[in-house]
């Protein structure tokens, strides 16, 4: 095989891992058991491992998705037949399950329904509020353990631990593979993931790397299993979270320039936003607030909607975003909250008074150990004509950066206000 076709070869079993890992794990744990979710993913990541060796010596099967899920089968088959688990399975359901797995055929609607299964598992209230999280991102999500960590702003030893721990409540509790009788119980923590799992892709913790089109997208299929899903009742804040996701991505296209940096907002094509995206969060905003539940969701996706649909930066409609950031912090009174509100602070009561407020932030909580505030205050005393406490507020937010994608946007921001 040449090095080109092996390098597609390993860039579409990449593809394959982060969008079929979640879904494969879900269908063979319907059949071995949540007990065994641990064993479930080891299937898979045989699986994968399979497919990198012989897709590269053997060429790329005509339906890759069909060649993954018929080697899982037969690797969970070979599982139950060894009757490895009869302690957990009797001899009777291990015959069972065999039957239906092998009469099994894989279609998006079964995949769907056991993924939508496999969230609420993940949320079993028995199990802890952290270690449901990395059990979502790690088992639906085929998230690594660094990527969780970065997510959650900790150490892979602490997400390893939840981990851990999160499986074995599964086994100790005995939890089934079957949808809870109250879903919206759970809700709040499966769409807390999502979200988490959308964040990651739009701004990558990971690989420096721009943007990872693959994991938002992931996230608004799951969001769409739960807005599609006929059991789940009160859907106000799946539809505002898909509104909200659907929103952030139809700007994809303008955020990244020929050199692949970062565009932000005001600098941004606004023909290059997606209609037929807006369109969609349009529709699902209105269904959320059909619904009459004000909430975190509804609010942010409020926020990007006017973004959206503001004919320029300038002509955003700055007071009912302020507005919108004061009814946040209402039900989310959080520093990161308060600082993503003072842009729209600055533009409705000016940079002096934003500059205030950053202040008292920075008195009040541990704000000042993230750059973004060190960035944004670097942006408003520029606009004050200070150049030197933007300069200075630019070397620390440099400082504190944790990639380069973010290293050198700020680099060159720094360039502007001191050239060299």
């Amino acid at each position: 095989m040449t090095e080109t076709n092996e390098k597609h070869s390993r860039e579409l079993t990449e593809h394959f891992f982060r969008n079929e890992y979640g879904k494969m794990v879900s269908v063979i744990t319907k059949y071995i058991g949540t007990e065994n979710v641990q064993t479930a993913e080891d299937i898979v990541q045989e699986t994968l491992l399979k497919a990198v060796d012989y897709w590269q010596h053997s060429g790329i099967p005509k339906n890759p998705q069909a060649w993954l899920y018929t080697t899982a089968k037969n690797l969970t088959l070979n599982i139950l037949k060894r009757k490895k688990y009869q302690s957990e399975f009797n001899e009777q359901k291990i015959e069972q399950n065999s039957e239906q797995l092998e009469k099994l055929e894989i279609s998006e609607e079964l995949i769907s329904d056991e993924q939508l299964k496999m969230m609420f598992v993940c949320c079993h209230p028995k199990i802890s509020k952290k270690s449901q999280i990395c059990l979502m991102l790690k088992i639906l999500c085929g998230f690594s353990i660094s990527e969780i960590a970065n997510a959650f702003f900790t150490s892979n030893e602490t997400v390893n631990k939840r981990l851990v721990r999160g499986r074995k409540q599964l086994r100790t509790n005995n939890v089934s593979f079957e949808l809870p009788k109250n879903l919206n119980e759970g809700l709040p923590i499966v769409l807390k993931t999502i979200f988490l799992l959308f964040n990651e892709g739009y701004s990558p913790t990971q690989k420096n790397e721009l943007m990872r089109y693959g994991l938002c997208l992931e996230a608004i299929r799951l969001s769409e299993i739960l807005v599609n899903s006929e059991t789940l009742e009160k859907k106000s804040d799946c539809y505002a979270l898909l509104a909200l996701m659907y929103f952030n991505a139809s700007r994809f296209d303008s955020r990244m320039n020929a050199t692949n940096s970062i565009i932000e907002m005001d600098k941004q094509d606004r023909k290059k936003w997606n209609q037929e995206l807006i369109n969609k969060g349009i529709k699902y905003l209105n269904q959320a607030i059909g619904e009459k539940q004000v909430s975190i969701y509804l609010i942010l996706a409020t926020i990007s909607a006017n973004h959206c649909i503001a004919p320029s930066f300038e002509k955003t409609d700055w007071k009912e975003i302020l507005s919108l950031y004061d009814s946040l912090i209402e039900l989310e009174d959080t520093p990161i909250t308060r600082l993503n509100r003072i842009v729209a602070l600055s533009k409705v009561k000016g940079n002096k008074k934003a500059i205030l407020e950053l202040e008292n932030l920075e008195e009040k909580t541990e704000i000042d150990k993230n750059h973004l505030f060190h960035s944004t205050l670097a942006e408003l005393y520029k606009l004050e004509n200070e150049t030197e406490k933007a300069k200075n507020s630019y070397k620390k937010a440099i400082s504190l950066t944790k990639n380069k994608r973010d290293s050198n946007l700020l680099q060159k921001k720094l360039i502007e206000v001191v050239p060299i």
